[in-house]
């Protein structure tokens, strides 16, 4: 019967191994149909949020935290209307970069509740003003309603072009410097501007947007606590997850969408609108509900609503009306808010709103390469002041994102085997010579076959130890085709370096699970930069034999050898040494 039982459950193992790896085949997009993961308790979805919190900063180039720099406001050109007032603003969110918007203010002395309001892909911008869309239609209501507002730009827009609104290089993923993050950061400014404002109260903040606009809401509402109630429109998707750069940084969406992104809200009230015209068109039966769940986890389920027009894209008349109703409710506990109706207000012209028309940026003002080279000099000086090994560990493995695995399937077959993370279809093949005394991995960038012929591998079999060889993702035999044309691949899946740097720890965990106790890690070729990260995220001890002769870690190098987004923003080599022992 014992024989039965062990034999059943090795087939049942082997059984978790794929025929092919999952890597190569199930391969996200912006347009893939996503489905919601369920949370058991409010517990296992606040750990999953600071996961998540972290992951979304990151990728924006964000965490470790920006140095917040004195914004020196500018706020001019006031012009009186029945009921509120607007003003040009101009906010300095790093030093030398600048951020234009129009502060719109009620009567009175408040204090008020505060409204953010990005724009999206409207080719006005935060001007726009036809039936679908106005900017300032909606915000003279809502400051007649008593709600203070700025209404500014997304990046390359109106006052904001020190940067084009899109762009990225691969020297740029290095850094995780890209529209999206810099939006986020204005974002979080915005926040800190309006938190300055005698008249505002802090802790009534909202945020409302369209489309991309609604983008820039909820990722400000995932990671800063400060936004007390939101109000995306026609933006959250179960189908849909963005379709420009600013909504796609590298590593964003990675094990996560826009609905489980948008449930970070929970338990802040939240309202989604969606439009019958566009990809929210399943919100009522399928983003709203899974979005519940989170609220639910709370016992609040009662603090998201979902309402639906049949309209195209938009943020018009209607969508709008829904959020003056919602944002008076609850900002301004208003008992009559579902009677409020939108008003007609004056649509001013350009120069009575760009805060730079007829002038020039202030002397300061850095050029797009200067902005980049700054994001850089920050990024450096921040990981060369990180003492704490273990945030240093944290943040390489941000780029990385790799998972230390609780088991590890596997199969052989004579000296051939297969390793695979269960429940994960990732497919790891190599070579396997058991033995006596402390186990070694080697990693050869030209695959397992390739690493046997070198004298690192026969000295190590000579003397009787266990070797495990493998063939680390998309080298020797385990070369397959990867789809890797869409616009925002990385957005969603692992560079092929990262995925390798996972191979050696998957295999790193097999050995720790065969064989208790120190292992030696050798990496060949390229693969002894691979060995190097993941020798310095592994989560146990790894003794490294590597060469990185050639490798000094310069964008140069990360570009043609070793290329991660966001690597260089935790740290880069520099920090893989520290958290290996600079021995290399």
């Amino acid at each position: 019967m014992r024989m039965i039982l062990l034999a059943a459950c090795c087939a049942a193992l082997s059984a978790q191994i794929p025929d092919v790896d999952s890597r190569n085949t199930a391969i996200p997009t912006t347009d893939t149909h996503f489905t919601a993961r369920a949370y058991g308790s409010v517990e296992e979805w606040e750990s999953r949020k600071d996961d998540l919190r972290r992951q979304i900063l990151f990728a924006a180039g964000l965490l470790p935290a920006r140095e917040k720099t004195a914004l020196n406001a500018r706020i001019f050109g006031r012009i009186e209307r029945e009921g509120y007032s607007v003003e040009k603003v101009l906010l300095e969110t790093l030093p030398g970069y600048y951020l234009g918007g129009n502060l719109y203010r009620p009567e009175g002395d408040g204090p008020f509740p505060a409204i953010l309001k990005p724009h999206g892909h409207w080719a006005y911008g935060r001007l726009e003003n036809q039936p679908l869309n106005s900017t300032q239609t909606l915000a003279a209501n809502l400051a007649r309603l008593g709600l203070v507002v700025l209404a500014y730009d997304m990046v390359g827009y109106n006052d904001t072009a020190q940067t084009p609104h899109r762009f990225t290089s691969r020297e740029m993923q290095l850094w995780n410097f890209n529209p999206l993050g810099l939006q986020l950061w204005n974002s979080i400014r915005v926040v800190d501007f309006l938190e300055s404002l005698p008249e505002v109260d802090r802790s009534r903040i909202g945020a409302t947007g369209a489309s991309g606009g609604a983008t820039q809401v909820f990722l400000l509402t995932a990671v800063d606590e400060r936004i007390a109630v939101s109000a995306p429109v026609n933006m959250v998707s179960a189908i849909m997850q963005g379709g420009c750069v600013c909504e796609n940084a590298p590593g964003l969406r990675i094990g996560t969408y826009n609905v489980e992104i948008a449930g970070m809200t929970a338990p802040r009230p939240q309202l989604l609108v969606a439009a019958t015209g566009d990809w929210t068109k399943n919100v009522p039966k399928e983003e709203f509900p899974a979005l519940r769940e989170f609220y639910a986890l709370y016992g609040t389920p009662e603090l998201v609503e979902a309402v639906q027009f049949d309209a195209p894209h938009n943020y018009h008349r209607e969508s709008r009306t829904a959020v003056y109703r919602f944002l008076a409710k609850r900002l301004l506990g208003r008992d009559d808010a579902g009677a409020i109706e939108e008003e007609e207000t004056p649509i001013e012209q350009p120069p009575g709103l760009l805060a730079l028309y007829g002038s020039s940026l202030p002397e300061n003002s850095a050029g797009f390469e200067q902005v980049f080279a700054q994001w850089k000099r920050g990024a450096r000086r921040q990981a060369l002041a990180t003492r704490n090994l273990a945030e240093l560990r944290l943040n390489l493995n941000l780029a990385l994102k790799t998972v230390w695995p609780d088991a590890v399937t596997h199969e052989t077959s004579g000296e051939r085997i297969v390793l695979s993370r269960a429940g994960v279809g990732d497919r790891v093949s190599g070579l396997w010579r058991p033995g006596q005394g402390v186990p070694a991995l080697i990693v050869h960038s030209g695959g397992a076959s390739a690493a046997l012929d070198t004298e690192a591998a026969r000295e190590r079999i000579e003397a009787g130890r266990p070797v495990l060889l493998i063939d680390a993702f998309q080298t020797g035999p385990a070369a397959a085709p990867r789809d890797r044309s869409h616009e925002h691949f990385l957005t969603f899946n692992l560079s092929d370096d990262a995925a390798r740097v996972q191979d050696i720890i998957t295999a790193l965990a097999f050995l720790k699970q065969e064989r208790r106790g120190p292992v030696e890690l050798a990496g060949l070729e390229d693969a002894a930069v691979w060995a190097v990260f993941a020798g310095a995220v592994a989560p146990t001890a790894v003794d490294l034999d590597v060469d990185l002769t050639g490798f000094r870690g310069a964008d140069e190098d990360f570009l043609s050898r070793f290329f991660v987004p966001g690597i260089q923003r935790a740290g880069g080599l520099e920090a893989a040494l520290r958290l290996t022992g600079g021995r290399h």
